[in-house]
């Protein structure tokens, strides 16, 4: 089976925004008077929720408060959001959530070898369109045959919802698709659509279970950061290009016909 099509998460797959979105959440507590502040610790757990207003919602749940104190916080979390969102896309068009190594490089290759790219997310389309723009022009958006967001009305991730999504709108075979994603969540979600997955971990993942995934490198790979010779032994090569990508789904589709 030949690639027609590489759908990409974003947050922590497409750059390393975590920092990012948990400082924004932190601004936006303080802009509308509320006494919490999140550690990374606390944030790292609580990225086990998939979705800002679920991990607000899983947030207030474990709050010590009496349960008109929760339903209190419940209310305002699209309040909490926006100011949230606000924030967030404030710091990437401020050029401070640089996309992951290789990923510029990759998507380039996708364009020359008339691979489609996808986009399939929890995050807001807001999100997306702001770090897009930021790094890839005002036409950004071009470049992607389809854009699954968070806002659609679906179940999130570990759910395969978004996956099915993109790939029906594409109109592509799930054989013929490869997922990118760095979360436990994320990978089961493209396992359950049927998704051929790569798994680059980041600083919030790289402790998570990745048994189920085809294939688990540190990074894409770039000529300035080549893959160390562990992941080269893995990839076969230094960088994660189309060719590669191909060789690898290939195998599993014979590995499958016997």
């Amino acid at each position: 089976m030949k690639l027609e099509a590489l759908i990409f998460d974003v947050d922590g797959t497409l750059a390393d925004t975590e920092e990012a979105h948990r400082c924004a959440f932190n601004e936006a507590f303080e802009q509308l008077g509320i006494a919490w502040n999140w550690s990374r610790p606390t944030y790292a757990h609580l990225l086990s929720t998939t979705g800002g207003k679920e991990r607000l919602a899983a947030h207030i749940d474990s709050l010590d408060a009496s349960a008109g104190v929760r339903q209190g916080y419940m209310r305002r979390i699209e309040e909490i959001h926006r100011a949230k969102t606000r924030n967030y896309t404030r710091s990437v068009h401020g050029g401070r959530v640089p996309l992951r190594d290789g990923v510029l490089r990759l998507l380039d290759e996708a364009a020359r070898s008339r691979v489609r790219v996808c986009i399939a997310s929890t995050t807001t389309f807001a999100n997306i369109e702001a770090l897009l723009h930021t790094h890839l022009g005002e036409s950004a958006l071009d470049r992607f045959a389809v854009i699954g967001a968070g806002d659609r009305p679906l179940k999130k991730k570990p759910a395969p919802d978004i996956y099915d999504y993109v790939r029906q709108r594409l109109g592509a075979s799930p054989d013929a698709c490869v997922a990118i994603e760095d979360s436990a969540n994320g990978l089961r979600a493209a396992k359950a659509a049927g998704l051929f997955t790569l798994v680059t971990p980041s600083y919030w993942t790289r402790t998570e279970d990745f048994s189920g995934a085809d294939l688990v490198l540190p990074s894409l790979g770039s000529p300035e950061r080549p893959l160390m010779p562990r992941a080269v032994s893995l990839l076969g090569n230094s960088m994660v290009g189309i060719r590669e990508i191909n060789r690898h789904l290939s195998a599993v589709s014979d590995l499958l016909a016997h």
